[in-house]
């Protein structure tokens, strides 16, 4: 349940950033890589090899893009609760 939730959060997460108000190249390619290496994870927690620095890298996230685009904040704050959840 937690692997489907984390999925439905990123494809969400997707949907802002293309409805979002444009973010500068940096800001997106950082986002869009976060969210590779975070659906990565997610086949690795199928495989049992969690890599506990993937929050670190949505709190990050999360600190960067507070006051400009709180509301992709608040979707990387749910992605990186539901992370915690799986136990990673």
């Amino acid at each position: 349940m937690p692997a489907r939730q984390l999925q439905q959060q990123l494809q969400d997460l997707r949907n802002q950033l293309a409805e979002a108000p444009p973010l500068n190249d940096e800001d997106k390619a950082a986002l869009i890589e976060l969210m590779s290496e975070i659906e990565v994870q997610l086949a690795r927690e199928i495989a049992s090899e969690p890599d506990a620095s993937l929050v670190d890298g949505v709190n990050l996230a999360v600190e960067r893009f507070e006051a400009s685009h709180p509301t992709l904040a608040g979707s990387l704050r749910s992605i990186m609760q539901t992370l915690a959840n799986m136990g990673i």
